[in-house]
């Protein structure tokens, strides 16, 4: 699968892709109040690009040049821009990074994008004070 094939609502993606852009982490609140570190990625191929949020220890395994596979992700929608999340099931491998692969699972102590109820997505970005 490539990027380009990817529409919302797509599920069971398995693809391919480096990181080509990595925003700083910052922390953000659900309405339940609990605080979650989030950091969007840009994933390219080939084919195009489609925007992705790592979560929690994510964020410090995959850097801008990474080329990394998610699989059984899924795409969907924030903010109007489609999106490739990772969900409770899925998986995110480093490909290619200084010569060593890893792999990231999730946890029951890891929040992720897709673990999250849409009535429970972040809602306000916490400024430094």
């Amino acid at each position: 699968m490539k990027i380009s094939d990817l529409k919302v609502g797509t599920s069971n993606v398995t693809i391919q892709g480096k990181v080509v852009n990595k925003e700083e982490p910052r922390e953000v609140v659900t309405k339940y109040g609990k605080r979650l570190s989030v950091a969007n990625i840009t994933l390219q191929d080939e084919t195009g690009s489609i925007a992705m949020s790592l979560w929690g220890n994510d964020i410090d395994m995959v850097n801008v040049g990474d080329v990394i596979e998610v699989s059984n992700g899924y795409v969907n929608e924030f903010r109007g821009t489609p999106q490739l999340s990772t969900g409770k099931f899925g998986k995110i491998r480093v490909v290619e990074k200084s010569g060593s692969s890893e792999e990231l699972t999730n946890t029951e102590d890891e929040d992720r994008s897709g673990d999250l109820p849409e009535e429970d997505i972040p809602t306000d970005d916490i400024e430094d004070s």
